[in-house]
């Protein structure tokens, strides 16, 4: 993992992305609390904490986020400056603009392993099944590898507790190499 070469900032932007289940929240939380001065933004969580919801999508048994709120909102605290330190996680890539991240991390989940997982969430047949198409088919590599240069995406899997250290370790070192290249 290296430093993008199109940015000044001093310290780099961490987007983690994948199916759901597949332990965004998680490792983004580990990054965050692992780097002195990095702070996490979960997308859903801050759509509904600060009310950017559009509606509720009763086929896909989720929240629409009112994606231009969330941007300015985003832009506004943290990922439009130059001073970086922000790890960011949510289920899709795509919305963001490239020039925020110096990394992008697809988290992958073998599909038993995923399906148990969102199977403890309590998620209905049709809501799993959808979530598990959508790691078969790959979306969220394909996603970041369209939005992003391919040299900042990183695919990683995430079945383990193990996998979720080597991820967290990974990220942390090329934070330890941004910082040391400044």
């Amino acid at each position: 993992m290296g430093k993008s070469a199109a940015t000044p900032r001093r310290k780099p932007n961490v987007l983690i992305t994948g199916t759901p289940g597949t332990g965004k929240s998680s490792l983004a939380e580990r990054v965050a609390a692992a780097v002195e001065g990095f702070k996490r933004i979960d997308v859903s969580q801050l759509a509904k904490e600060q009310d950017m919801l559009e509606e509720f999508d009763e086929e896909l048994d989720t929240h629409v986020i009112d994606e231009d709120k969330v941007l300015d909102h985003m832009e506004e605290h943290g990922l439009g400056g130059d001073a970086g330190g922000v790890v960011v996680d949510y289920h899709g890539c795509d919305l963001f603009p490239e020039r925020w991240f110096d990394l992008v991390v697809v988290l992958t989940c073998d599909n038993a392993v995923l399906y148990d997982r969102l199977q403890a969430r309590g998620y209905s047949d049709k809501k799993i099944r959808g979530n598990v198409e959508c790691e078969i088919f790959q979306t969220l590599v394909e996603e970041a590898r369209d939005s992003y240069e391919e040299s900042i995406v990183k695919v990683c899997a995430s079945d383990t507790i193990d996998d979720m250290e080597e991820n967290e370790k990974a990220i942390v070192e090329f934070v330890g190499a941004w910082k040391s290249s400044v």
